[in-house]
């Protein structure tokens, strides 16, 4: 797939490192046809000159074909991406991968589990059960974050704070953070989950990943209805390369969002 220009139309800070890009096709011109994607999938962002990394739609799609993009500066290509300013251009290929499965929340408790910047890739599931594009019973985010000064969209946080049940959680506090400090799965633990009747999406570290769904099977959460993004080692988005091969799955082709249910042996295999 050879990759559509698109030019930096907003670039905004999260904090140090972190940086959210808002893109459109050049010079203006729509996608054609509107790039159609589900939350969860990810995009290929080509740096020109450097290369291309796999990044998560942080946001919904709109009628203008913007997409949105949530970046930390790790290595060659985001910090190449970092360096844009608007009206800069850079070149995108997708959607790619299987995203967050939205009909399996109809009706129940859907529990959005969040880690610094897996945030970002589950930002499109509460934008869609803020427009009722999802039918799910109750809407609950837990997010944790290294610092206070380290969370994401914190004014969004805010607004999300009066219209769904919002734990914040951060590892090292200051003088003015009023909430908990540690782990995440400390306020998932001390919270009363309808397990039979809930249905969790999760992203961020790892192991975090993993001691909350020790939590959560522990409250009764069926391991089918536990799902998670591993975004990791993706590098040519078709399953080609190999890079992201895990266990019999290619991260980039057959997730990167997986039921707990059918990738549990994989997960236990902390240097798969």
């Amino acid at each position: 797939m050879i990759p559509s220009v698109y030019r930096v139309c907003q670039r905004r800070v999260e904090y140090p490192g972190t940086f959210t890009l808002q893109l459109e096709a050049k010079n203006g011109r729509r996608h054609k046809p509107p790039m159609n994607f589900a939350p969860g999938q990810f995009n290929m962002l080509y740096a020109f000159g450097t290369g291309e990394s796999a990044i998560s739609f942080s946001g919904l799609g709109s009628e203008d074909g913007k997409l949105i993009h949530t970046i930390r500066a790790q290595g060659n290509v985001t910090r190449a991406l970092e360096r844009l300013q608007e009206g800069d251009t850079l070149g995108v290929r997708g959607p790619f991968g299987i995203g967050w499965p939205l009909d399996t929340a109809a009706g129940k408790d859907l529990l959005i589990i969040a880690g610094g910047l897996g945030l970002a890739p589950l930002r499109p599931v509460i934008y869609a059960a803020r427009r009722e594009r999802l039918t799910a019973r109750e809407v609950r985010l837990f997010y944790g974050a290294r610092r206070p000064s380290e969370l994401l969209y914190r004014e969004e946080l805010a607004q999300w704070s009066t219209q769904l049940e919002l734990e914040t959680s951060v590892d090292h506090g200051d003088g003015s953070w009023p909430g908990h400090i540690g782990v995440i799965t400390d306020p998932l633990q001390a919270t009363q989950i309808d397990g039979a009747n809930s249905v969790a999406f999760l992203c961020g570290p790892e192991i975090m990943m993993r001691f909350c769904i020790q939590v959560l099977v522990r409250k009764g959460v069926p391991e089918s209805s536990i799902y998670l993004s591993m975004e990791r080692n993706m590098k040519c988005a078709i399953g080609l390369c190999g890079h992201c091969q895990w266990g019999p799955n290619f991260i980039c082709k057959d997730g990167p969002v997986f039921c707990y249910e059918d990738i549990r042996p994989w997960l236990q295999i902390r240097s798969l």
